[in-house]
């Protein structure tokens, strides 16, 4: 099983309509036919969103996409509209509102990958392939590839896996030339953040990005470069050959899989609480992460 251990009902603001309630993010639109995104601070793991929240998650994932956005804006357009709060919201979703413009989402999420790590290496150590992609011998786990390489995935429903799909695949669902474009533009994106993140001391090791269409333009939406949707590795520790420190949530998946946790992650049960202690370790690494790529405190 998987899915909400607890789903949350969605907040009623006079002059929005509630359409979906995600992993992270409530989405609505509002009466002018714009999309509204508030990021919570939920979080989730094993394809279960957890009953514990991780405090000021969702505004430093809003704040770190608009830090990105602006790095990117000359290789991509976004969707961000505005980050004014809706009248009659709550005084909560200032920091974590985006008014962003509707876009008809590509059905694919456009992965990059510049180190081998995660279902990556699982493949690599069983064919010498990540995604169907062919590999040099030789590399282990946190190994740099040779080059980065794009691995789109078809997106799930909540509690569902992603389904990674070939190249061809997804050229042949939405088309050649809107394939090309997503390849292309991905690895653009990541090797311009990788290079960014680089000069701050953070691996970007991979990441993920949605991209929709907006009167035949190709705009970058949702999230983009956070812990959430990115895995980061601090540079002064990169050693291939074993797991990578991170920052992002392996705190919360570490303690699920443990003995103090007495939950099996295979089973039918939903995954307990988490201690006081993850939930704080987890928020401090978020923090980290966004102070060391911006420069600037969390306040």
């Amino acid at each position: 099983m998987s899915g909400f251990v607890t789903k949350p009902e969605p907040v009623q603001v006079p002059g929005l309509v509630h359409l979906h309630t995600g992993k992270v993010r409530d989405l609505y639109r509002n009466e002018s036919g714009e999309l509204v995104m508030v990021a919570s601070d939920r979080t989730s793991a094993f394809d279960w969103v957890l009953p514990n929240e991780i405090p000021d998650k969702g505004r430093i994932l809003t704040q770190l996409s608009l830090w990105w956005f602006d790095r990117i804006a000359d290789l991509v357009p976004n969707h961000v509209i505005s980050t004014e709060v809706p009248a009659g919201a709550p005084a909560d979703w200032k920091g974590r509102t985006l008014v962003c413009r509707s876009l008809e989402m590509a059905p694919v999420e456009c992965v990059a990958r510049g180190y081998l790590t995660g279902s990556g290496l699982v493949e690599y150590r069983q064919d010498r392939t990540v995604c169907g992609i062919a590999l040099p011998e030789g590399l282990e786990d946190g190994s740099e590839l040779p080059a980065p390489i794009y691995t789109p995935a078809l997106k799930a429903a909540v509690g569902e896996h992603d389904e990674n799909v070939s190249y061809e695949e997804t050229a042949r669902r939405i088309g050649a030339e809107l394939a090309a474009t997503l390849r292309q533009t991905t690895l653009q994106v990541y090797s311009r953040a990788r290079d960014i993140a680089r000069e701050r001391g953070i691996i970007l090791a991979d990441t993920k990005f949605e991209f929709g269409l907006a009167d035949g333009e190709l705009v970058i939406g949702d999230e983009v470069l956070t812990p959430d949707s990115s895995r980061f590795w601090p540079a002064d520790q990169w050693e291939p050959g074993h797991a990578q420190p991170s920052f992002d949530k392996q705190f919360i998946r570490d303690w699920l899989t443990s003995p103090e946790s007495g939950w099996d992650p295979k089973g039918e049960l939903p995954p307990p609480a988490l201690p006081a202690e993850i939930v704080e370790r987890v928020r401090a690494k978020y923090v980290e992460a966004y102070e060391r790529l911006t420069g600037t405190p969390w306040v």
